[in-house]
């Protein structure tokens, strides 16, 4: 169940820091108004997590590339404020309330506002093609972030994954860009990512980004199969991809993550408990508390390395290491995997959102996940600036219907029975 009252961590610096069940945004200002009156906030923190380790109170939320909605028109992108700047948001739980208190602006290497514009082709296009809230034709942008994995460093500067290149970049404390990694080498620094990950589905690219406690090694999760060698080639399948990045070398290696089922949204987080111990936030689309069509599957599982096989390919090809002829993708199942002599992940159940939490868990998207100390777990949903696509090329408010009310980012905290650490 949801921890109901205070948690008093040892391993805090404040040991008297009282987490409440959930802690929710303070008055998010309004970031515009599309032509139809639907108001988009900012709003828009959830995507990504990470607790303070010398402030029990303070938590850094992310955003994404800014509140967008499909088009009606084949691959369009709607972006409801195209200048809209990827950002942290630092915000201070006091009185059960997140309030914020600085924003930090996304900036590339010259200081230079970032945006969430696509890239263009050859540097992470994902062939979306953009437009304005008002219909006109938006370029692409070689800087542009669809930012959705956050990790803090010790030195206080700030690493981001997102679902385009997929990109991993370094931001300095301001925000200011220190080094962009991809699978293209176009990024700033000249290391890069393994090819195949340019592979990643449109808008499933690296979602959750975390760094083993010894500061050494990045760890990435892929939110969905890849799509390799193709959409097709790989329908149904369970299979995802780890990455390790190590921070010194720049060695990856790679390892299979196998989701509960293909049906699933994927994987939206991940968070580091020792240098091979993992949490994943695995989770469908819908909308708890919805009588039509209720979600029913949004758990966090611990899984760890030891024993997996390394399925990095030495030749870096754009397919990755082939099995009998197979991309990993393509072997799809754990049976699949088996025949190949592929040892996944091990994985078991940590906690189940659904069932942990009282009354119900009324948003769609839990995205951020953090764990604080040994035994409490942090969660935040991904609120969209408070709306979804309206089919007609424009908005309307997300509203939750466990409430009734316009989503809003929150913070759930979760007391573990045992111990993670």
């Amino acid at each position: 169940m949801v921890f109901p009252g205070c948690h008093k961590d040892e391993e805090t610096p404040d040991a008297a820091v009282t987490y409440p069940a959930y802690a929710e945004a303070a008055s998010p200002r309004t970031l515009s108004t599309a032509p139809n009156g639907t108001v988009l906030y900012n709003g828009g923190f959830g995507s990504a997590l990470a607790a303070d380790p010398n402030d029990a109170r303070v938590f850094y939320l992310l955003t994404d590339r800014g509140p967008n909605a499909a088009g009606t028109a084949a691959s369009s992108i709607i972006f409801g404020k195209a200048d809209f700047t990827p950002q942290i948001g630092k915000f201070r739980l006091k009185d059960n309330q997140l309030v914020l208190e600085q924003t930090i602006l996304l900036k590339n290497a010259a200081g230079q506002l970032l945006t969430g514009l696509p890239n263009p082709t050859g540097q992470g296009n994902t062939g979306e093609i953009a437009y304005d809230i008002n219909g006109q034709l938006l370029g692409t942008s070689a800087d542009g972030l669809d930012s959705e994995g956050l990790v803090l460093a010790a030195d206080g500067t700030f690493w981001i994954s997102d679902e385009y290149g997929p990109h991993i970049a370094h931001f300095d404390a301001t925000g200011k860009q220190l080094e962009r990694i991809n699978p293209f080498g176009t990024g700033q620094g000249g290391r890069a990512l393994p090819l195949v990950l340019a592979r990643r589905r449109p808008n499933r690219g690296m979602e959750g980004l975390t760094l083993t406690p010894d500061g050494k090694t990045l760890v990435g999760l892929m939110q969905s199969p890849l799509h390799n060698p193709s959409a097709a080639a790989v329908n149904g399948s369970r299979v995802l991809r780890v990455l390790l990045f190590d921070l010194a070398t720049g060695a990856t290696r790679q390892y299979a993550y196998l989701m509960e089922n293909a049906s699933l949204t994927g994987c939206s987080e991940i968070a580091a408990i020792s240098s091979t111990s993992f949490l994943a936030l695995e989770r469908d689309g819908l909308y708890g508390g919805n009588s039509t069509s209720p979600a029913t599957f949004k758990r966090v599982y611990q899984f760890d390395l030891a024993g997996a096989t390394d399925i990095s390919d030495a030749a870096n090809t754009t397919s990755g290491k082939l099995y009998n002829g197979l991309t990993v993708e393509q072997l799809k199942d754990p049976a699949g995997l088996t025949a190949a002599g592929v040892v996944p992940v091990r994985k078991t159940l940590v906690l189940d959102l659904l069932s942990a939490t009282s009354p119900v868990y009324p948003h769609d998207k839990a995205e951020g996940l953090a764990l604080i100390g040994r035994d409490l777990l942090a969660v935040s949903n991904d609120d969209d600036f408070g709306v979804v696509d309206n089919g007609a090329n424009s908005f309307a408010p997300k509203t939750l219907p466990a409430t009734g009310k316009v989503d809003v980012n929150r913070i759930y905290f979760f007391k573990l029975p045992t111990p993670l650490r």
